[in-house]
């Protein structure tokens, strides 16, 4: 009996109660070229005929080489996607629809490849394809329960860190959020720097600054930690090297491919900060696709990020990259407390970036003062 009571006494420490076992990619292939191993890749994944992979493709592709290459067998089939608005929560419940309608059975699959955008979307349909009710009921954290089905991440432009998050970013009927989730991670991440030849320079520049600005935010967060730590820090140097160097375009594709990776590792036990939260304000209302709006608001954020600014502006001056001017002057009041509240609703950012009295100075007229000036 005496032995039976120390036993019930025996306490987990309370530090053991806090650490989050978070999923990672468990595949990934590296190398320029490396799209090519695609349908082998996919062989042991397929189920039977009649089930489908479903590729989603950003239509910047449509008519290209690149189509001619993807591992269509059977009844496979191509999705193209635009990436000119942020993807929706009403746009997964829609192609989700369509998946199901046009097959008799589940697919093997899903597949992005693309953009944040595209990369987003499949991590959504792939949630809701063995989800039930829509989209936006996951906004959140930690709200899915169901497995994900299989689905595979291509990315053709750098930067989002999509391709290894456990996020998918949606805007929704109310708000942008992501459906943060252990079963939102890729199960297989394919990295073809190749696929990223002939991105326009201001989307490439955009792209990449999202990378830059999660180093930023992760690296002086209060939730900074030795794990997040190390791989911002090395996503970092990469971002540097490529936007402050002087790189042969290859050796810049491999470098900028590595740094998206890593940058999306580093907020994996860590989070975002002010620019992130602001750039979701400015999406939901005016629909600023999310690497732009980052460098929109970033560019004001010396009070949060005197050094992170500085080297951001030196980064523009290199690449003679010209910001949007004014774009929310002609905004309503109404409007103006939408985009307020959107981004103050992101709270973990918030947190992570000014502590848990971050209220006391995330205001809702600090954040007008800077949208003013966007």
């Amino acid at each position: 009996m005496e032995i039976d009571k120390k036993i019930k006494t025996v306490h987990m420490p309370q530090a053991m109660k806090k650490y989050r076992n978070f999923p990672m990619v468990p595949k990934v292939v590296f190398g320029q070229g490396s799209f090519d191993q695609l349908g082998e890749i996919l062989l042991t994944k397929r189920k039977h005929s009649d089930a489908p992979m479903i590729f989603l493709v950003d239509d910047v592709f449509e008519g290209t080489p690149l189509i001619d290459r993807i591992p269509l067998i059977f009844n496979d089939h191509v999705i193209f996607i635009s990436a000119e608005e942020e993807p929706k929560t009403v746009q997964v419940d829609a192609l989700v629809h369509k998946i199901k309608n046009d097959f008799n059975d589940l697919p093997s699959g899903i597949i992005g490849i693309g953009g944040g955008t595209v990369l987003d979307l499949a991590k959504a349909i792939s949630i809701m394809l063995t989800s039930k009710g829509h989209a936006s009921d996951y906004q959140g954290w930690d709200l899915v329960q169901t497995p994900s089905l299989y689905h595979v991440g291509i990315p053709t432009i750098s930067g989002t860190g999509a391709e290894v998050s456990r996020t998918t970013v949606l805007l929704g009927p109310d708000k942008k959020l992501g459906i943060n989730s252990d079963y939102t991670t890729f199960d297989q991440v394919l990295l073809d720097p190749d696929l990223t030849r002939g991105v326009p320079k201001n989307q490439w520049f955009y792209t990449g600054m999202d990378c830059f600005i999660h180093c930023v935010e992760s690296l002086t967060g209060t939730y900074l930690n030795a794990f997040s730590q190390s791989y911002g820090e090395k996503a970092m140097e990469l971002c540097k090297e490529v936007y402050l160097g002087d790189l042969m375009p290859c050796e810049a594709r491999d470098k900028l491919m590595m740094a998206s990776w890593h940058g999306g590792m580093s907020i994996a036990y860590s989070q975002v900060g002010v620019a992130h939260a602001m750039s979701y304000g400015l999406s939901y209302v005016l629909g600023v696709k999310h690497g732009i709006g980052n460098c929109l608001v970033f560019q004001h954020l010396e009070e949060f990020y005197p050094k992170g600014v500085e080297t951001f502006k030196q980064m523009m001056h290199k690449h003679d990259i010209k910001l949007p001017m004014g774009i929310c002057t002609e905004l309503s009041e109404t409007d103006l407390d939408t985009m307020i509240n959107v981004s103050l609703g992101m709270k973990p950012l918030w947190e992570n970036a000014l502590g848990k009295e971050w209220r006391n100075v995330a205001t809702p007229e600090k954040l007008k003062s800077i949208y003013s000036k966007i």
